[in-house]
């Protein structure tokens, strides 16, 4: 049976830049095989784009919902994004826009 691979967009809002979180998700996509990129917006929020399977992407949603140990995640929110292929070999750390 054929999984299909889906992209989604966390934006992750609480206290999550400075405490690094985006190292704590570049950890947890990399323990999941998961392909896509962490980066700060200057609103205090950090995006996280990921490629995965259905499955991957809920077990990743449920730990950047837990956060790192320095953070504290107040709201994911989740979006279906389109497959980026610039970003479908690993998983990087990005700069803000």
């Amino acid at each position: 049976m054929a999984t299909d691979t889906l992209a989604k967009r966390f934006f992750v809002c609480g206290r999550v830049q400075g405490v690094g979180y985006r190292y704590f998700a570049e950890r947890a996509a990399a323990r999941l095989s998961i392909r896509g990129y962490a980066k700060n917006l200057s609103d205090g929020r950090v995006e996280v784009y990921a490629i995965g399977t259905a499955e991957q992407l809920a077990e990743f949603a449920g730990k950047l919902n837990r956060g790192s140990i320095m953070s504290r995640v107040e709201r994911v929110d989740e979006n279906p994004a389109e497959i980026l292929v610039e970003f479908a070999c690993d998983f990087t750390i990005e700069s803000e826009n």
